[in-house]
């Protein structure tokens, strides 16, 4: 993994063209809300114009994979992140229903998501073609792992919203219930998808080893995260005030997920039978 892999074919072009519609997004967003033309309608619909097209191609990136490899392109980190990103359209339409709004402010938030888990698709991980091992030829692949893309990318715009809470600024002050609200709803939803996922995982372990638990160290982090966030939905509803406990908890949460989907995998302190750097 060491060193930038520029991928210079059709799947890096898909990646770059994405990210650097991201990159316009996000600037156009910051630049509108700093003008006060965010409001607008013509400012509107430039934003979402370029959050729509960067988000269609990240998904055609992830179909150019698919059928490059012949399989579920959900295989190796490279292709991990590739579906991270292509969640970011899905997820952001999504969340604007859970949200009850669509403001220009979440195309920024989304693609700021987006360029983080593009980067290391496009620059880190080799985009070298893999045959995908036995042990992965399921139907439960794709579902199991999907979920939990899924509910990863819910889990960090929920943490975005969480550390702007934990802010210390007059605007911040006014905004903690709304901001607390949208954390709730976009955690409620995620846990949800781990859910799924963690049940799924159990069920693919039962059917190919016999065994609906296996105290692998992915299988234990991933445990972790979805216990934490158990906790955070527990503590919300015992202690409805305690929003700094809430956040911090999302925060945790995050950490979490963090540690399952790469020190699991990159560092060579643990290892596990779903290590797929």
């Amino acid at each position: 993994m060491s060193g930038l892999h520029i991928k210079a074919d059709m799947q890096g072009l898909l990646i770059y063209l994405s990210m650097a519609g991201y990159a316009a997004c996000f600037l156009l967003t910051a630049l509108a809300a700093r003008s006060g033309r965010s409001q607008t309608p013509a400012g509107r619909r430039l934003i979402a114009t370029v959050f729509i097209a960067a988000s269609m191609l990240s998904i055609v990136s992830v179909l150019y994979r698919w059928q490059q490899v012949r399989h579920l392109p959900m295989q190796n980190m490279f292709e991990v992140f590739l579906f991270l990103g292509a969640c970011i359209g899905p997820i952001h339409w999504f969340s604007g229903k859970i949200l009850d709004r669509f403001h220009p402010v979440f195309s920024g938030i989304d693609s700021v998501i987006a360029l983080v888990v593009l980067f290391p698709a496009g620059f880190k991980f080799s985009n070298e073609a893999q045959m995908l091992p036995p042990a992965l030829q399921s139907w439960l692949f794709g579902p199991h792992v999907a979920a939990y893309m899924l509910a990863y990318i819910f889990m960090a715009k929920a943490a975005i919203f969480a550390a702007a809470s934990l802010t210390n600024s007059p605007v911040r002050l006014r905004a903690i219930p709304m901001l607390s609200d949208y954390t709730y709803r976009l955690t409620a939803a995620g846990f949800v998808l781990l859910t799924c996922g963690l049940f799924l995982g159990s069920v693919w372990g039962k059917l190919a080893w016999g065994d609906w638990w296996g105290w692998d160290p992915k299988e234990l982090w991933s445990l972790a995260s979805w216990l934490i966030y158990g906790i955070y939905l527990h503590v919300r509803l015992l202690w409805p005030t305690r929003l700094r406990l809430h956040n911090s908890l999302v925060l945790l949460g995050m950490a979490a997920i963090i540690m399952t989907l790469l020190w699991v995998n990159l560092s060579n302190l643990f290892q596990s039978l779903h290590n797929y750097a």
